[in-house]
């Protein structure tokens, strides 16, 4: 249990990265490319190489261990942080994207820190630990934009002290890295390959996991990135809009205090039914009005309704394979999920732009009602299969 304060360490300092380059990245590539076309571009970068680093993080975790693992994580991280920094005081576009690729490679090592609180505790604890660790993003709502405020003048250039503070902040996760002590895969695990992916994958529980992680993120992503375009097409000021986004990020991360133990006294399926559910309640709240309270209250159901299904949805997934298995499962699950992620974080202002916040809105009920019907059936499925197997 001494390894769960390290990851909560671990993802609170990820998390405050992240939630600080969210705030930042495109406000640095509109100075230094001088266009707002491009001013998203270093950003929409990160989220690709989070996406891309997830096989090759997973397969070599599987190799070396966590704890090396993340510590070539942290120096890629402390890598992308010094890039990042000498690129804006040098006034470099292309250098800013470089420090932005390496930045979200150690991005995509650490999405594994949940993964990691799985294999460090009793198989009884799995879900508290990945709601546990996942806790530590609270920090992140409050901690990353105002680092970015209190360092943005430091260094003579816009942002160049905010992103000189993450080499400072990912030494940190280079030392608790270190301290890990999570066993090392057995030989055996190495080697073995168990199932083939296209058997694991046809596995109902398998599906629905991943289904439930991809689009309760792809969902709150999409919402949540057009949130202040809608807000500030009704006229709205900043200080409305960062009240709401910063309630948000706490409702996200919040619930992770209890969710694990939901996920023990109630099941998974009724945890993620209720993520399903509340994911809805945003769509409907959205569609109900467009005052900043509409808006508030929209956006604490989505991070709630986030919650419930990227942490219900990771622990069905755990259940569904071997421990030689893990590797190529948790690569995969992590490529769809992230990669949606991507997407919608490239495409959200453009739909935005296109259709409405309305029909936004409204585009995000198929793949929703699709999740929750999967959860029905999945869990129809799981209590007849139970007789047979007790």
């Amino acid at each position: 249990m001494r390894n769960i304060p390290i990851l909560i360490l671990s993802q609170a300092i990820l998390m405050t990265g992240t939630s600080l380059m969210v705030s930042t990245s495109a406000l640095v590539g509109r100075d230094l490319s001088e266009r707002a076309l491009l001013a998203t571009i270093p950003l929409g970068l990160q989220f690709l190489f989070m996406t891309l680093a997830a096989t090759p993080a997973s397969l070599l975790m599987q190799r070396v261990g966590r704890g090396k693992g993340f510590m070539v994580a942290a120096v890629l991280g402390m890598a992308g942080a010094a890039t990042a920094t000498w690129s804006i005081m040098a006034g470099s576009y292309i250098g800013f994207c470089v420090g932005s690729m390496l930045l979200g490679t150690f991005n995509g090592f650490g999405q594994f820190y949940r993964f990691a609180a799985v294999e460090a505790v009793p198989s009884d604890y799995g879900s508290r630990a990945i709601s546990w660790v996942l806790a530590g993003g609270i920090v992140a709502g409050f901690l990353g934009p105002n680092i970015a405020a209190w360092t943005r003048p430091l260094l003579g250039a816009e942002f160049a002290g905010s992103y000189g503070v993450l080499i400072a902040m990912y030494a940190v996760s280079l030392i608790a890295a270190a301290a890990l002590t999570i066993p090392v895969p057995s030989a055996e695990e190495r080697e073995s390959r168990g199932r083939p992916l296209a058997e694991i994958v046809g596995q109902p529980r398998f599906l629905l996991a991943v289904a439930a992680a991809t689009v309760g993120y792809g969902v709150m992503n999409l919402l949540m990135v057009a949130t202040p375009l809608a807000m500030e097409s009704r006229g709205y000021g900043f200080e409305d809009t960062a009240f709401v986004i910063q309630w948000h990020v706490v409702a996200m991360f919040l619930p992770s205090f209890f969710t694990g133990n939901l996920i023990k006294r109630l099941g998974v399926f009724t945890v993620l039914g209720a993520g399903a559910l509340l994911a809805l309640a945003t769509v409907a709240v959205n569609l109900s009005g467009e005052t900043p309270w509409h808006f508030w209250a929209a956006l604490v159901c989505l991070g709630a309704g986030w919650n419930f299904l990227f942490i219900g949805g990771t622990t069905l997934l755990t259940e569904t394979y071997a421990p030689e298995e893990r590797a190529k499962c948790q690569a995969l699950n992590d490529v769809v999920v992230f990669g949606t992620v991507t997407l919608t974080a490239l495409g959200s202002g453009v739909l935005f732009e296109g259709l409405g916040w309305r029909w936004m809105n409204l585009a995000t009920l198929a793949p929703l009602a699709a999740v929750l019907a999967g959860i029905v059936l999945v869990r129809l499925r799981h209590a007849q299969a139970q007789p047979a197997t007790s």
